[in-house]
């Protein structure tokens, strides 16, 4: 019989430490997979350095990690689009409220996933290509196409000509949510502008946005305001620390009435690594409340409804369903959605995975860390 091992959260605060695991079992409508390449997240990153500040309902010790691909090795009851052998990507929510925590960690050699949050993977691509897509996708999905954020028309497998259902606003478009993003708008028929640094404008051209503005120039929502004019923005998705003010700001200009929020409006990099009060906690705080009050305050003066993203809600609706059964399995299979961003491969082996995320800490741009195992 195989063994399972994990890399642990111990700890808040802790590196991770690897050791051995329990043999997760798959339940109803659940797959056993051996995992063969994990990516990190800012969500892994974040909930190691500041402790408890997110997912405070995580028991440690804790294993973290959403991003997983390999093989099926066993499924639970009632599963019929997967057998043993099979090749999968899929999103692993054991960091949500009430899952099974340890079972369902992505950062460890045998992981249970639910059936619906997987999606084969075609011959032509590798774990590793494939494994950048789960939180990134899922959470593009549900700011797209949750009622409660833009409502849009789902992608089919013959989209509208593009633009006829109007424009969608991605707000950092060379993100790992906002690669995903341009394709999924493009593919539900909407016209798709985006904002990303120079050297990566191309890139998104090549994903399919038609209007590209560079994030960092100050006029960047006036030049997006004046490309736009003609056009009817049905919404716009903010991603990336700070894209909530200039999103709000572009709503306002184009006659947008919904914005979904994917990150906060501060970073959590100052905070200290450490528990208890601190200066800079307490700072960082203020900022983020008095920047999230501020752009709650504009949005509504415009009429604008502007909510934040969590980007696992999909498992609960039909966006889930629409993702990961009927819109992935096909658009990766025909090559009509590009695994972005690119994978680098960092290591092999759950050790690792801390320095995949020291790196992931320090700063990465248009590309997603990969760890093979």
């Amino acid at each position: 019989m195989p063994t399972n091992t994990a890399a642990w959260l111990t700890e808040p605060r802790a590196d991770l430490v690897v050791g051995p695991a329990d043999m997760p079992e798959p339940g109803p409508e659940e797959l056993l997979v051996r995992v063969r390449a994990i990516a990190v997240n800012p969500l892994d990153e974040v909930k190691q350095w500041t402790g408890d500040l997110m997912y405070r309902w995580l028991p440690y010790p804790a294993i973290l990690g959403e991003d997983v691909a390999g093989e099926v090795v066993s499924v639970g009851p009632s599963v019929s689009r997967f057998a043993p052998g099979d090749r999968v990507v899929a999103y692993a929510v054991g960091m949500e409220r009430d899952r099974r925590h340890r079972a369902e960690g992505g950062f460890q050699h045998y992981v249970v996933v639910r059936a619906d949050l997987a999606a084969p993977i075609p011959d032509r691509l590798s774990f590793e290509e494939v494994v950048v897509l789960p939180l990134a996708v899922s959470t593009a999905a549900t700011a797209l196409f949750q009622s409660d954020h833009l409502a849009l028309p789902h992608p089919t497998g013959s989209p509208s000509a593009v633009g006829t259902r109007g424009t969608v606003v991605v707000w950092g478009g060379s993100t790992s949510v906002g690669s995903n993003a341009i394709q999924l708008a493009a593919a539900s028929g909407h016209r798709v502008a985006t904002t990303a640094s120079p050297r990566n404008h191309e890139r998104m051209r090549a994903l399919g946005a038609d209007v590209v503005a560079d994030y960092r120039d100050p006029s960047a929502v006036s030049q997006l305001g004046s490309a736009l004019r003609e056009d009817r923005v049905v919404g716009i998705l903010a991603v990336g620390t700070g894209s909530a003010r200039p999103a709000v700001a572009l709503a306002a200009a184009t006659g947008a009435t919904r914005v979904a929020l994917a990150s906060p409006a501060v970073s959590f990099g100052d905070l200290p690594r450490r528990g208890g009060p601190s200066l800079r906690a307490a700072r960082t705080m203020m900022r983020l409340g008095a920047s999230t009050s501020l752009t709650q305050l504009r949005a509504r003066r415009h009429g604008i409804d502007a909510r934040f993203v969590w980007g696992s809600t999909l498992m609960t609706n039909e966006v889930g369903r629409m993702l990961w059964e009927d819109y992935l399995p096909t658009a990766l299979a025909d090559g009509r959605h590009v695994c972005a961003p690119e994978a680098e491969v960092v290591g092999e082996g759950l050790e690792s995975i801390q320095p995949a995320l020291d790196r992931l800490r320090a700063g990465v741009s248009a590309r997603k860390l990969v760890v093979r195992l």
